[in-house]
């Protein structure tokens, strides 16, 4: 039986991740003012340059999803439940409690009081954003049902477009942060419903003229790096923005990854011991624990820069998750396949 492994850019994913900050870094340091120029590039809040990568990371991801996969639900209804409750019943809130726990009060030490509702911002809407690309990556590498893990994908997409802005508005509104709907709403449609649009009217564009194995062993393998490559650039412009204020305060990712790792950790053992419960078979158990784990951290960044600005510390913190999430799920694909039953 043949070993399944990750492909080389996902496999080494972190340590792309780590250039990218502290090239980042490294040249808003240098660059010093003159960054200012491409960060005063903005329309409504958006930088543009930014929201050009982000768009290109979220838009191949985009089409991969299969609407038409929605009506194998009811073959395993107890799966996609058990992650929908998880996803959006509960871990939005978790998200929410330890964000508040540490950001409000463990770390009133080394936080200032006034920036700690956007550093809890933050997380909210990583919180909030539940996992819908890097997930097939830890579903293939698990063992997982890849049909099951498609329903889960397109299920997420669909609810994302009606409950992540009142999700995300309740808690940010109960964390006395100021939120504008109108922008919330933009973001969602920016970088949900158009990508979303983009890539169903590509697939069957492509499917049409080119049919299916090309579609997906010719042309989505080769748009992969586009999303990785738009990921990193996007890594190199926000730290480039931020470069300045890590330098003063480095202290602060370590800060920002702890209670973010801790609530990775949290869902995916609530999910994993639930689908047991549940006599779930392992490969519908496996990606359900994984999905509700992980984040769109691409959507979370999205969100965070348009809402605070990519000066602020919400990005910072969503950016931050994407440092932490590779490794942390290394770890829980290693945890799932020792407990494999």
């Amino acid at each position: 039986m043949s070993t399944k492994k990750i492909g080389f850019f996902e496999k080494y994913l972190t340590i792309w991740v780590a250039l990218g900050i502290l090239g980042g870094i490294g040249i808003g340091h240098l660059a010093g003012g003159s960054i200012e120029v491409i960060s005063s590039l903005e329309i409504a809040k958006v930088n543009i340059p930014v929201a050009i990568l982000i768009w290109l990371m979220i838009y191949p991801m985009m089409l991969q999803v299969d609407f038409s996969s929605i009506k194998k639900i009811g073959q395993r209804p107890k799966g996609v439940v058990l992650t929908l409750v998880v996803n959006w019943l509960i871990k939005p809130f978790s998200m929410a409690f330890f964000a508040w726990l540490f950001f409000s009060k463990l770390y009133q030490a080394w936080i200032d009081p006034g920036m700690a509702g956007e550093y809890i911002a933050g997380a909210i809407l990583l919180g909030a954003a539940p996992c819908t690309a890097m997930v097939f990556v830890w579903s293939y590498l698990t063992d997982g049902d890849p049909n099951y893990t498609l329903v889960q994908v397109s299920v997420n997409d669909l609810i994302i477009l009606v409950a992540f802005v009142p999700i995300v508005g309740f808690l940010l509104g109960i964390t006395d942060v100021t939120i504008p709907y109108d922008t919330l709403v933009a973001s969602i449609v920016t970088f949900v419903v158009i990508p979303l649009v983009a890539g169903v009217l590509t697939q069957k564009l492509l499917l049409k003229s080119h049919g299916d194995e090309w579609f997906k062993k010719v042309f989505l393998p080769r748009l992969k790096p586009v999303s990785i490559v738009a990921l990193l650039a996007t890594l190199v412009l926000l730290f480039a923005f931020q470069g300045q204020s890590i330098i003063n305060h480095p202290f602060v990712i370590l800060l920002v990854a702890v209670p973010l790792v801790l609530q990775t950790y949290f869902i995916f053992f609530l999910t994993w011991f639930a689908g047991r419960r549940l006599k779930l078979p392992h490969p519908v158990c496996s990606p359900a624990a994984m999905i509700g784990a992980s984040n769109f951290f691409e959507l979370a960044v999205a969100v965070a820069i348009s809402l605070f600005g990519l000066h602020s510390p919400a990005a910072l913190v969503t950016v931050v998750g994407v440092l932490v999430e590779v490794p942390v799920m290394l770890s829980l694909v290693a945890l799932a396949n020792r407990w494999k039953y």
